[in-house]
C-alpha cells in the first residue's frame, strides 16, 4: 500500500507525526483516534497490509446496531500512527489535538486461520465494499461491519454494529479519555510535553524547589505567607480558608482570573496519609453530611489540603444552595466538590506560590478517573461579560483572583474578590413573628447581624420556606426560645411602614442568636434595613458571631496596575446527565422521602436482610430506586403478589395478595373476588417508582407481577417458559435445557428472550403483546416443552406432581395462568449474596455462567454498560397461529 498521498500532505520538520513504521508478525491491529481538528471527529483506523487503511467518522463509533455512522475513507497512515497522540501544530493537515481513544486486535468474523489468509480476505471485502471483522478493543468490543454507501461519494461508507452481547444503546463517546495516556483531548491540548520543536513547562508536583514569583504589594499577610518560597510544614491540623471582599461592579484588567462563585458550602478537604476529613470553613466536619464527597476524597489517595466548593447542580450546570441545604442522599441531586486551591502537597506548604502554580498543581494532582471531584475552571471572557453570562444562567456570581496571588489562610483579601448577579448575605436569626389568625408555624423570620459584637436589626423575612421547611427549623427554634430580645433594639413587628401601612397583628418570640440563614434582598435602606428579603436556607458552615454587614468596596480601591496576562480556560459549566444513585444515606435508621409526590417513611434500614453478606435493608431499597427506570416497564399497571420477608431471608417469610385497607390511599387496587371466604378483595397494583419503593419497605425482597395489566388483564404481554430444576439438577443442566429450548424456538421463527430466576432455575419470555388469552398463551407453551422433553428425555420433565418428575428438571408451562406470578427482571431474590434475575444474551448461556454472576452489587454497573436487553419482551408480539404451524412442522 502507498503512502504518497499521507507523505504529499504533511511537512515532517513541522509536524510530530510518523513518517513510516513496520507492521510486526503478530495480530492485525486496530485503533481509534479522537481528532479535535477544524471539527471534532474520530479517525477509525485498521491495520492491511503493513498501513492503516483509515475512515474518518464525524460522531465516533455507537455500540447500538440501529444506529448507522457515516465514515468517510481517507488516506493511508503508517503503521507507527497507531500510537500517535499530541498536537498537530497550527498551519499543518491536520491541525490539532489528537488523543488514542481506543486500540486493540481485530480479525475479520469469518474464521480465516493466518494472518495472510485474514488480510487477503479482508482486502477482498474493502474491494467489494463490505467490511465485517471483530474487534478486540478496550472500549469497543464485538462485531461491526464498514459498507460502503451509494449517494454521499466514492468515499462514503457506514459504520455499523452488529447485535451481540456487546450491543448496547448507551452513548460509548462519553468515555472521552484516551486508553494509552488516561488524558482527555483538554487535557493533552493544556499539558502535553511536546509541541513538536518546543517542550512546554509543566508544575513540579514534587516540589523540590523554590519558585520565583513576582512580589505583590506590601502588606504585613504577605509576609506572614513568606512570599516567594515553598517550605516544609508538617501537616496542620485544621485550616482556615481564604476569604474574598465584595465589590460593588465588575472591572475589567489584565491580570487578573474569573471563576464561577459556586451557591454551596465552602469546604476543606484535607488528606494525609490515607486518613481524610472534609471541614466547613468553621473547623465543622462534613465527613457524615456530604458523604458520598468524603468518600470521594478518601479514595483520592494523595497528601494534599485542597480548597473549594460543595454543591448540588442540576442538569444545567447551575448550583443551587437550597437543594443543598435539603440534601440528605443521593437522591437529592448530585453533589460536586468543585476544588480551586492548594495549600499542602507532599509535605509542602504550597500557599507562598502565585495563584496560577498552585492552579497548575491542582490540576496534575486531579482524579484521573471520573469523579465527582472536578476543577473549578477558569473562563475566557472579561469580568462584565462574564458576570453577564452568570446572571442569564442564573449564577449567584463570580469570583475575581490576582493571577499572582498567594493564599492567605484566615485573610479577607483585595486580591481575591467576589461580585454578586443579585444580592445576597448571611443573616443572623434572632427570632420569628406569629400572625394572629394564621395556621403557618411561623409568619416571618427576624434576623439581623453583628456589629461591634452586639446583634443589630436588619429586617423581617416573610417569604421562600415552604411547610416542610417550617417544621425543620422549628426543631432548631425550640432550644433556643428566650424570653429577652438578642437585638441592640427590638423591632417593633406592628410598625406600619409605607410598604404594609397596615400590617397583622403579630407577635415575637425570640431566639438565641446561634443560627445562621441565607436571604436574598433588592436593596438596603438607609436605616440599614433589607427590602423585599427572601429566605434562601440555613446556613451550618458559618458561626454566628462571624456574620456581619458585609458592605461592597468600590473597585477603584482595589484596580491593581500590576498585572499579568489573563489566564483563559473554557466556557460556562455544564451539567451532565447522571444514573440514579441513592435514595437513602448510611447512617438514619427511619428516613422520610418524597417520591412521585408522595411521602413515604422507610424505617428499619439497618436491619441486616441477609445476615451472612452483611446486606442491610438500606442497600435493597437503593437498589430498587436506582434500577426502578429499567424495572418499572414490567410492572407498571400490574397488580402484585407480595412476597414478604420482614426480617429478611432468615426469618419468616409470608405471601400477601389482599392489601384492602393497609395500604396508603395513593396506591392503586385491582379487585378480585375469594372464592374461599367469598369477599370482595384487592391486590396492590404498581404505578410508579413510589410502588415499587413502598413493597421493598414492607420488605418485598422480590417482586412479583402479573404477566397482564388492568387494562387488559385477561391477555398477558409475555408467554413464560419457566426452567425449574429438580434435586438432581445441575445449573449447567438448566443451561443445556434452555439452549435447546432457544434453538426449537429459533428454528420456529418465534422470538425469545432468557432471564436467570434468580434462584436456581432459567426464564425464557416469548413476547404476546396482550393479543391472546391466558389460555391460549398455557396451550402455546404446552406444545413448546413437549417438544423440548421429547429431545431431552432422561434430563427433563413435564410432570406437575413433583413425585412424578424423579429429580428431573420441569419444564413449566402452567406459569400461564392467570394471577400467576414470576420473579420480575431485575428482581433480587431471597438467595445467598442477594442474587438477582437477570436478562442475558443468548451468547450467555453457555455452561460455566452462574446464577450469582448477577447480584444487588454489580447489577447497576451491568445495565450502565448493557442497556435493558428484555426491552423486545414488551415489542411487537408474534403471530400465534403461524408459531404453531411451525413449530408442528418441526
Amino acid at each position: 500500500m502507498s503512502l504518497a498521498r499521507y507523505k504529499q500532505k504533511r511537512r515532517f520538520e513541522e509536524t510530530p507525526e510518523p513518517e513510516g513504521g513496520k507492521a510486526n508478525g503478530g495480530e492485525l491491529r486496530f485503533v481509534i483516534q479522537k481528532h479535535d481538528a477544524s471539527r471534532l471527529h474520530y479517525d477509525f483506523r485498521l491495520e492491511m497490509e503493513g498501513v492503516l487503511k483509515s475512515w474518518a467518522v464525524p460522531k465516533g463509533p455507537s455500540t447500538d446496531p440501529a444506529v448507522k455512522r457515516l465514515a468517510m475513507m481517507v488516506e493511508d497512515h503508517p503503521y507507527d500512527y497507531r500510537n500517535f497522540e499530541g498536537i498537530i501544530p497550527e498551519g499543518n493537515y491536520g491541525a490539532g489535538t489528537v488523543i488514542v481513544w481506543d486500540e486493540g486486535t481485530y480479525e475479520p468474523i469469518e474464521a480465516v486461520t493466518s494472518k495472510a489468509a485474514q488480510q487477503k480476505l479482508l482486502l477482498k471485502q474493502l474491494k467489494s465494499g463490505s467490511l465485517k471483522f471483530t474487534l478486540h478493543g478496550k472500549k469497543l468490543k464485538g462485531e461491526f461491519a464498514l459498507v460502503h454507501t451509494k449517494g454521499r461519494g466514492d468515499n462514503a461508507w457506514l459504520l455499523i454494529k452488529h447485535r451481540d452481547k456487546y450491543a448496547k444503546e448507551t452513548d460509548v463517546t462519553l468515555k472521552d479519555k484516551s486508553v494509552v495516556s488516561g488524558k482527555t483531548l483538554e487535557k493533552v491540548a493544556t499539558t502535553s510535553h511536546r509541541i513538536y520543536g518546543e517542550t512546554t513547562e509543566q508544575p513540579d508536583t514534587s516540589i523540590k524547589k523554590k519558585v520565583p514569583v513576582k512580589k505583590t504589594p506590601a502588606k504585613k499577610a504577605a509576609t506572614k505567607a513568606k512570599a516567594n518560597a515553598v517550605v516544609k510544614k508538617a501537616f496542620p491540623k485544621t485550616v482556615s480558608p481564604m476569604l474574598a471582599t465584595l465589590v460593588e461592579k465588575p472591572f475589567d484588567e489584565e491580570g487578573w482570573l474569573y471563576e464561577i462563585k459556586w451557591d454551596g458550602y465552602r469546604a476543606v478537604a484535607m488528606m494525609h496519609k490515607g486518613q481524610a476529613e472534609l471541614l466547613s470553613r468553621n473547623n465543622k466536619s462534613f465527613n457524615d453530611k456530604f458523604y458520598p464527597v468524603y468518600q470521594a476524597i478518601q479514595q483520592w489517595g494523595i497528601d494534599a489540603i485542597v480548597d473549594g466548593e460543595i454543591v448540588v447542580a442540576n442538569k444545567e450546570g447551575v448550583s443551587n444552595f437550597s437543594s443543598l441545604q435539603n440534601w440528605r442522599s443521593e437522591a437529592d441531586g448530585d453533589l460536586y466538590y468543585y476544588v480551586f486551591d492548594i495549600l499542602w502537597l507532599n509535605g509542602k506548604d504550597v500557599t507562598g506560590l502565585p495563584l496560577q502554580q498552585r492552579r497548575q498543581l491542582l490540576k496534575s494532582v486531579l482524579p484521573k478517573e471520573e469523579s465527582l471531584i472536578r476543577m473549578s475552571e477558569n473562563f475566557d471572557a472579561t469580568a462584565t461579560e462574564f458576570l453577564e453570562a452568570a446572571a442569564k444562567m442564573g449564577l449567584e456570581g463570580v469570583i475575581a483572583k490576582k493571577a499572582d496571588s498567594l493564599y492567605l489562610p484566615g485573610e479577607r483579601s483585595r486580591e481575591w474578590l467576589k461580585i454578586k448577579t443579585g444580592k445576597r448575605h448571611e443573616v443572623v436569626i434572632g427570632g420569628f413573628t406569629q400572625n394572629k389568625g394564621s395556621s403557618k408555624l411561623f409568619s416571618s423570620l427576624l434576623v439581623g447581624v453583628f456589629e461591634n459584637g452586639k446583634l443589630q436589626y436588619t429586617g423581617k423575612i416573610g417569604t421562600g420556606f415552604t411547610t416542610a421547611m417550617q417544621k425543620e427549623m422549628m426543631k432548631l427554634f425550640q432550644p433556643l426560645v428566650t424570653a429577652k430580645a438578642p437585638f441592640t433594639e427590638i423591632p417593633d413587628v406592628n410598625k406600619p411602614s409605607r410598604f404594609r401601612p397596615d400590617p397583622p397583628h403579630a407577635t415575637a418570640t425570640w431566639l438565641k442568636p446561634q443560627l445562621v440563614c441565607e436571604v436574598s434582598y433588592t436593596e438596603i435602606t438607609t436605616d440599614g434595613v433589607m427590602r423585599h428579603p427572601s429566605f434562601e436556607g440555613m446556613r451550618e458552615d458559618k458561626k454566628a458571631r462571624d456574620v456581619k454587614r458585609e458592605v461592597a468596596v468600590a473597585v477603584e480601591e482595589v484596580k491593581d496596575e500590576k498585572s499579568s496576562k489573563l489566564h483563559a480556560q473554557k466556557v460556562l459549566v455544564k451539567g451532565q446527565k447522571s444514573e440514579r444513585k441513592t435514595l437513602l444515606n448510611p447512617s438514619e435508621e427511619t428516613q422520610v422521602r418524597k417520591v412521585n409526590g408522595h411521602e413515604l417513611t422507610f424505617t428499619n434500614l439497618d436491619k441486616l436482610y441477609w445476615p451472612k453478606e452483611k446486606i442491610a435493608k438500606r442497600e435493597l431499597i437503593n437498589y430498587y430506586y436506582q434500577v426502578a427506570p429499567y424495572m418499572l416497564p414490567y410492572l407498571k399497571n400490574r397488580p402484585q403478589s407480595l412476597n414478604r420477608f420482614p426480617n429478611g431471608v432468615t426469618g419468616h417469610a409470608f405471601y400477601q395478595k389482599d392489601v384492602t385497607g393497609k395500604v396508603p390511599d395513593w396506591v392503586e387496587l385491582f379487585p378480585y373476588h375469594s372464592k374461599d371466604d367469598k369477599e370482595d378483595k384487592n391486590f396492590m397494583v404498581c404505578t410508579d417508582d413510589a410502588g415499587l419503593l413502598y413493597m421493598a419497605n414492607l420488605g418485598c425482597i422480590e417482586i412479583n407481577p402479573w404477566s397482564s395489566t388492568i387494562d387488559k388483564p385477561d391477555y398477558p404481554d409475555w408467554c413464560i417458559i419457566d426452567l425449574d430444576p429438580g434435586k438432581k439438577t445441575t445449573f449447567n443442566q438448566v443451561i443445556e435445557a434452555a439452549r435447546v429450548t432457544h434453538d426449537l424456538l429459533e428454528a420456529a421463527e418465534i422470538p425469545n428472550y432468557c432471564k436467570t430466576s434468580g434462584s436456581t432455575g432459567m426464564h425464557i419470555y416469548i413476547p404476546l403483546a396482550a393479543k391472546y388469552t391466558y389460555e391460549q398463551s398455557k396451550e402455546f407453551a404446552r406444545l413448546i416443552v413437549t417438544l423440548v422433553q421429547g429431545q431431552m428425555p432422561s434430563l427433563t420433565s413435564i410432570e406437575r406432581q413433583v413425585s412424578a418428575r424423579k429429580g428431573k428438571l420441569y419444564l413449566d408451562f402452567l406459569q400461564n395462568r392467570p394471577q400467576a406470578t414470576l420473579a420480575a427482571p431485575y428482581s433480587v431474590r431471597p438467595k445467598p449474596q442477594a442474587s438477582v434475575s437477570m436478562p442475558l444474551h443468548w451468547e450467555e448461556v453457555q455452561k460455566g455462567l452462574k446464577v450469582t454472576d448477577f447480584t444487588i452489587a454489580n447489577a447497576m454497573e451491568r445495565l450502565k454498560q448493557q442497556g435493558d436487553l428484555f426491552k423486545p419482551v414488551l415489542g411487537k408480539g408474534i403471530a400465534m397461529q403461524k408459531a404453531l404451524s411451525r413449530l408442528q412442522a418441526l
